[in-house]
């Protein structure tokens, strides 16, 4: 039993918000209401100049296991999860083996519930991630899987995407979509523009993210299928998304820290620690994407936490390193810093982004906070300033350690039990 007293409670799917003490047992809550007695025998946590909201949700984490435990494992990202706030995670499935069958799926599912938060899983699309055939989703959904993509990989064959989304329809289910053309990219991760000028490459165009969210939106039209567009990049891909949803499609997009915080501009000062596909691109880009997060465009933050190892990253050139870069422990305060202190959004408007929206998306029990509900909760400092780094991620590819960031994870709860007391997480 654990009473969280004196916090500033903030629930995105009421809308409630206040001073409120919160008792919760069972791995429920059980009560909310002022000037809560401690029962006895009860865990108190003191919360006084914080704020209590649900446990922030992600929808978009590779946590590299099986196959790179070098990069990542899943007890690693989940210690990272834990200390950015996060209670709810999803794994993308190009682990190694991919999850394009049950046995790998329910591998990562037992070890996701030997860490202290629930770490969920979709699964693969395509059979070896290979383009050419789709898994037999009606058994991997069965076994675990809470959605599917190929994520890592775009899916070229249009008549097997349309197969697939009507599949996922079928399953009540979204299927996610990275949206880059190969065809039309010569160097991944640096955008066409000043970035690859400046590298003297030619880099990748923001029509190859276009092209294929203007076919996979055409294809959601057609089918109705719940389809997410992942890690959005381009104006043109807002827009796009934009007009899905004004004709009521069942569509949805996520937006990274990175991509509504940096300008291809980073990757000339950080090099391949600013490297990620779709990479970053211009101003233009960036003020788009937080249009699109502040009128609903674009339903919710994803890291798109992608660990690498030092020597992928510093050791071979810009062109042969990896894309991607970890972001779980800088989320929530990249998302206080860069667009609640900004103005762009209200706290709570930033909540929702990060906890009911993508729980809603995957039809979760999560992301809200009521009587009866989970008790899964981030508590966190808005005012208290910190510079990002050291991780817990067994990774530290991001540019923005050292980068001073307002608001701290004081303590992530998942099933009533502390996973993160602010220094170290307590994995069970």
């Amino acid at each position: 039993m654990l009473l969280i007293k004196n916090g500033y409670l903030m629930d995105p799917k009421s809308g409630k918000e206040g001073f409120y003490d919160i008792l919760t047992d069972f791995g429920r809550i059980q009560k909310i209401g002022k000037e809560l007695a401690l029962p006895e025998g009860a865990e108190l946590l003191n919360a006084a100049g914080c704020v209590a909201a649900p446990g922030l949700v992600d929808v978009h984490v590779h946590f590299r296991d099986p196959g790179f435990p070098e990069k990542e494992d899943i007890l690693s990202g989940a210690a990272a999860a834990a200390a950015g706030g996060f209670t709810t995670v999803i794994m993308m499935a190009n682990t190694k083996p991919p999850i394009d069958n049950a046995e790998t799926l329910k591998y990562c599912l037992k070890r996701g519930k030997e860490t202290g938060i629930r770490v969920l899983a979709c699964a693969n699309v395509t059979r070896k991630m290979a383009g050419r055939e789709l898994t037999d989703m009606e058994v991997l959904k069965a076994a675990g899987a809470v959605g599917f993509t190929d994520d890592g990989i775009p899916l070229m064959d249009e008549g097997l995407v349309r197969e697939a989304m009507q599949r996922t329809r079928r399953l009540g289910v979204p299927i996610s979509f990275h949206e880059e053309n190969p065809k039309l990219i010569k160097n991944n991760g640096i955008n066409h523009g000043e970035a690859s000028s400046y590298y003297g490459i030619y880099g990748s165009p923001r029509e190859a993210e276009i092209s294929l969210i203007r076919r996979d939106l055409a294809l959601a039209e057609e089918t109705g299928a719940c389809v997410e567009i992942q890690h959005i990049s381009s104006k043109e891909g807002v827009e796009l998304v934009r007009k899905a949803k004004e004709k009521g499609l069942d569509v949805h997009a996520e937006a990274t820290p990175h991509h509504f915080t940096l300008t291809e501009r980073a990757l000339i000062e950080y090099g391949s620690y600013a490297k990620m596909n779709p990479p970053l691109r211009t101003e233009e880009d960036r003020l788009a994407i937080i249009r699109g997060l502040r009128d609903g465009t674009i339903d919710c933050i994803a890291t798109d936490h992608a660990p690498h190892t030092a020597a992928e990253k510093k050791e071979r050139t810009l062109t042969a390193a990896p894309s991607g870069i970890i972001g779980l422990e800088t989320s929530l305060s990249l998302g206080i810093t860069e667009l609640v202190e900004k103005k762009y959004l209200t706290l709570m408007e930033l909540l929702r982004l990060m906890t009911v929206n993508p729980a809603e998306m995957y039809h979760l029990d999560a992301g809200y906070l009521a009587e009866g509900g989970p008790a899964d909760l981030v508590v966190f400092d808005p005012q208290a300033v910190r510079r990002a780094g050291p991780y817990f991620s067994r990774a530290e590819n991001t540019p923005f350690t050292g980068r001073k960031l307002k608001g701290k994870v004081v303590s992530t709860i998942c099933r009533g039990k502390q996973v993160y007391s602010g220094e170290d997480p307590i994995l069970r």
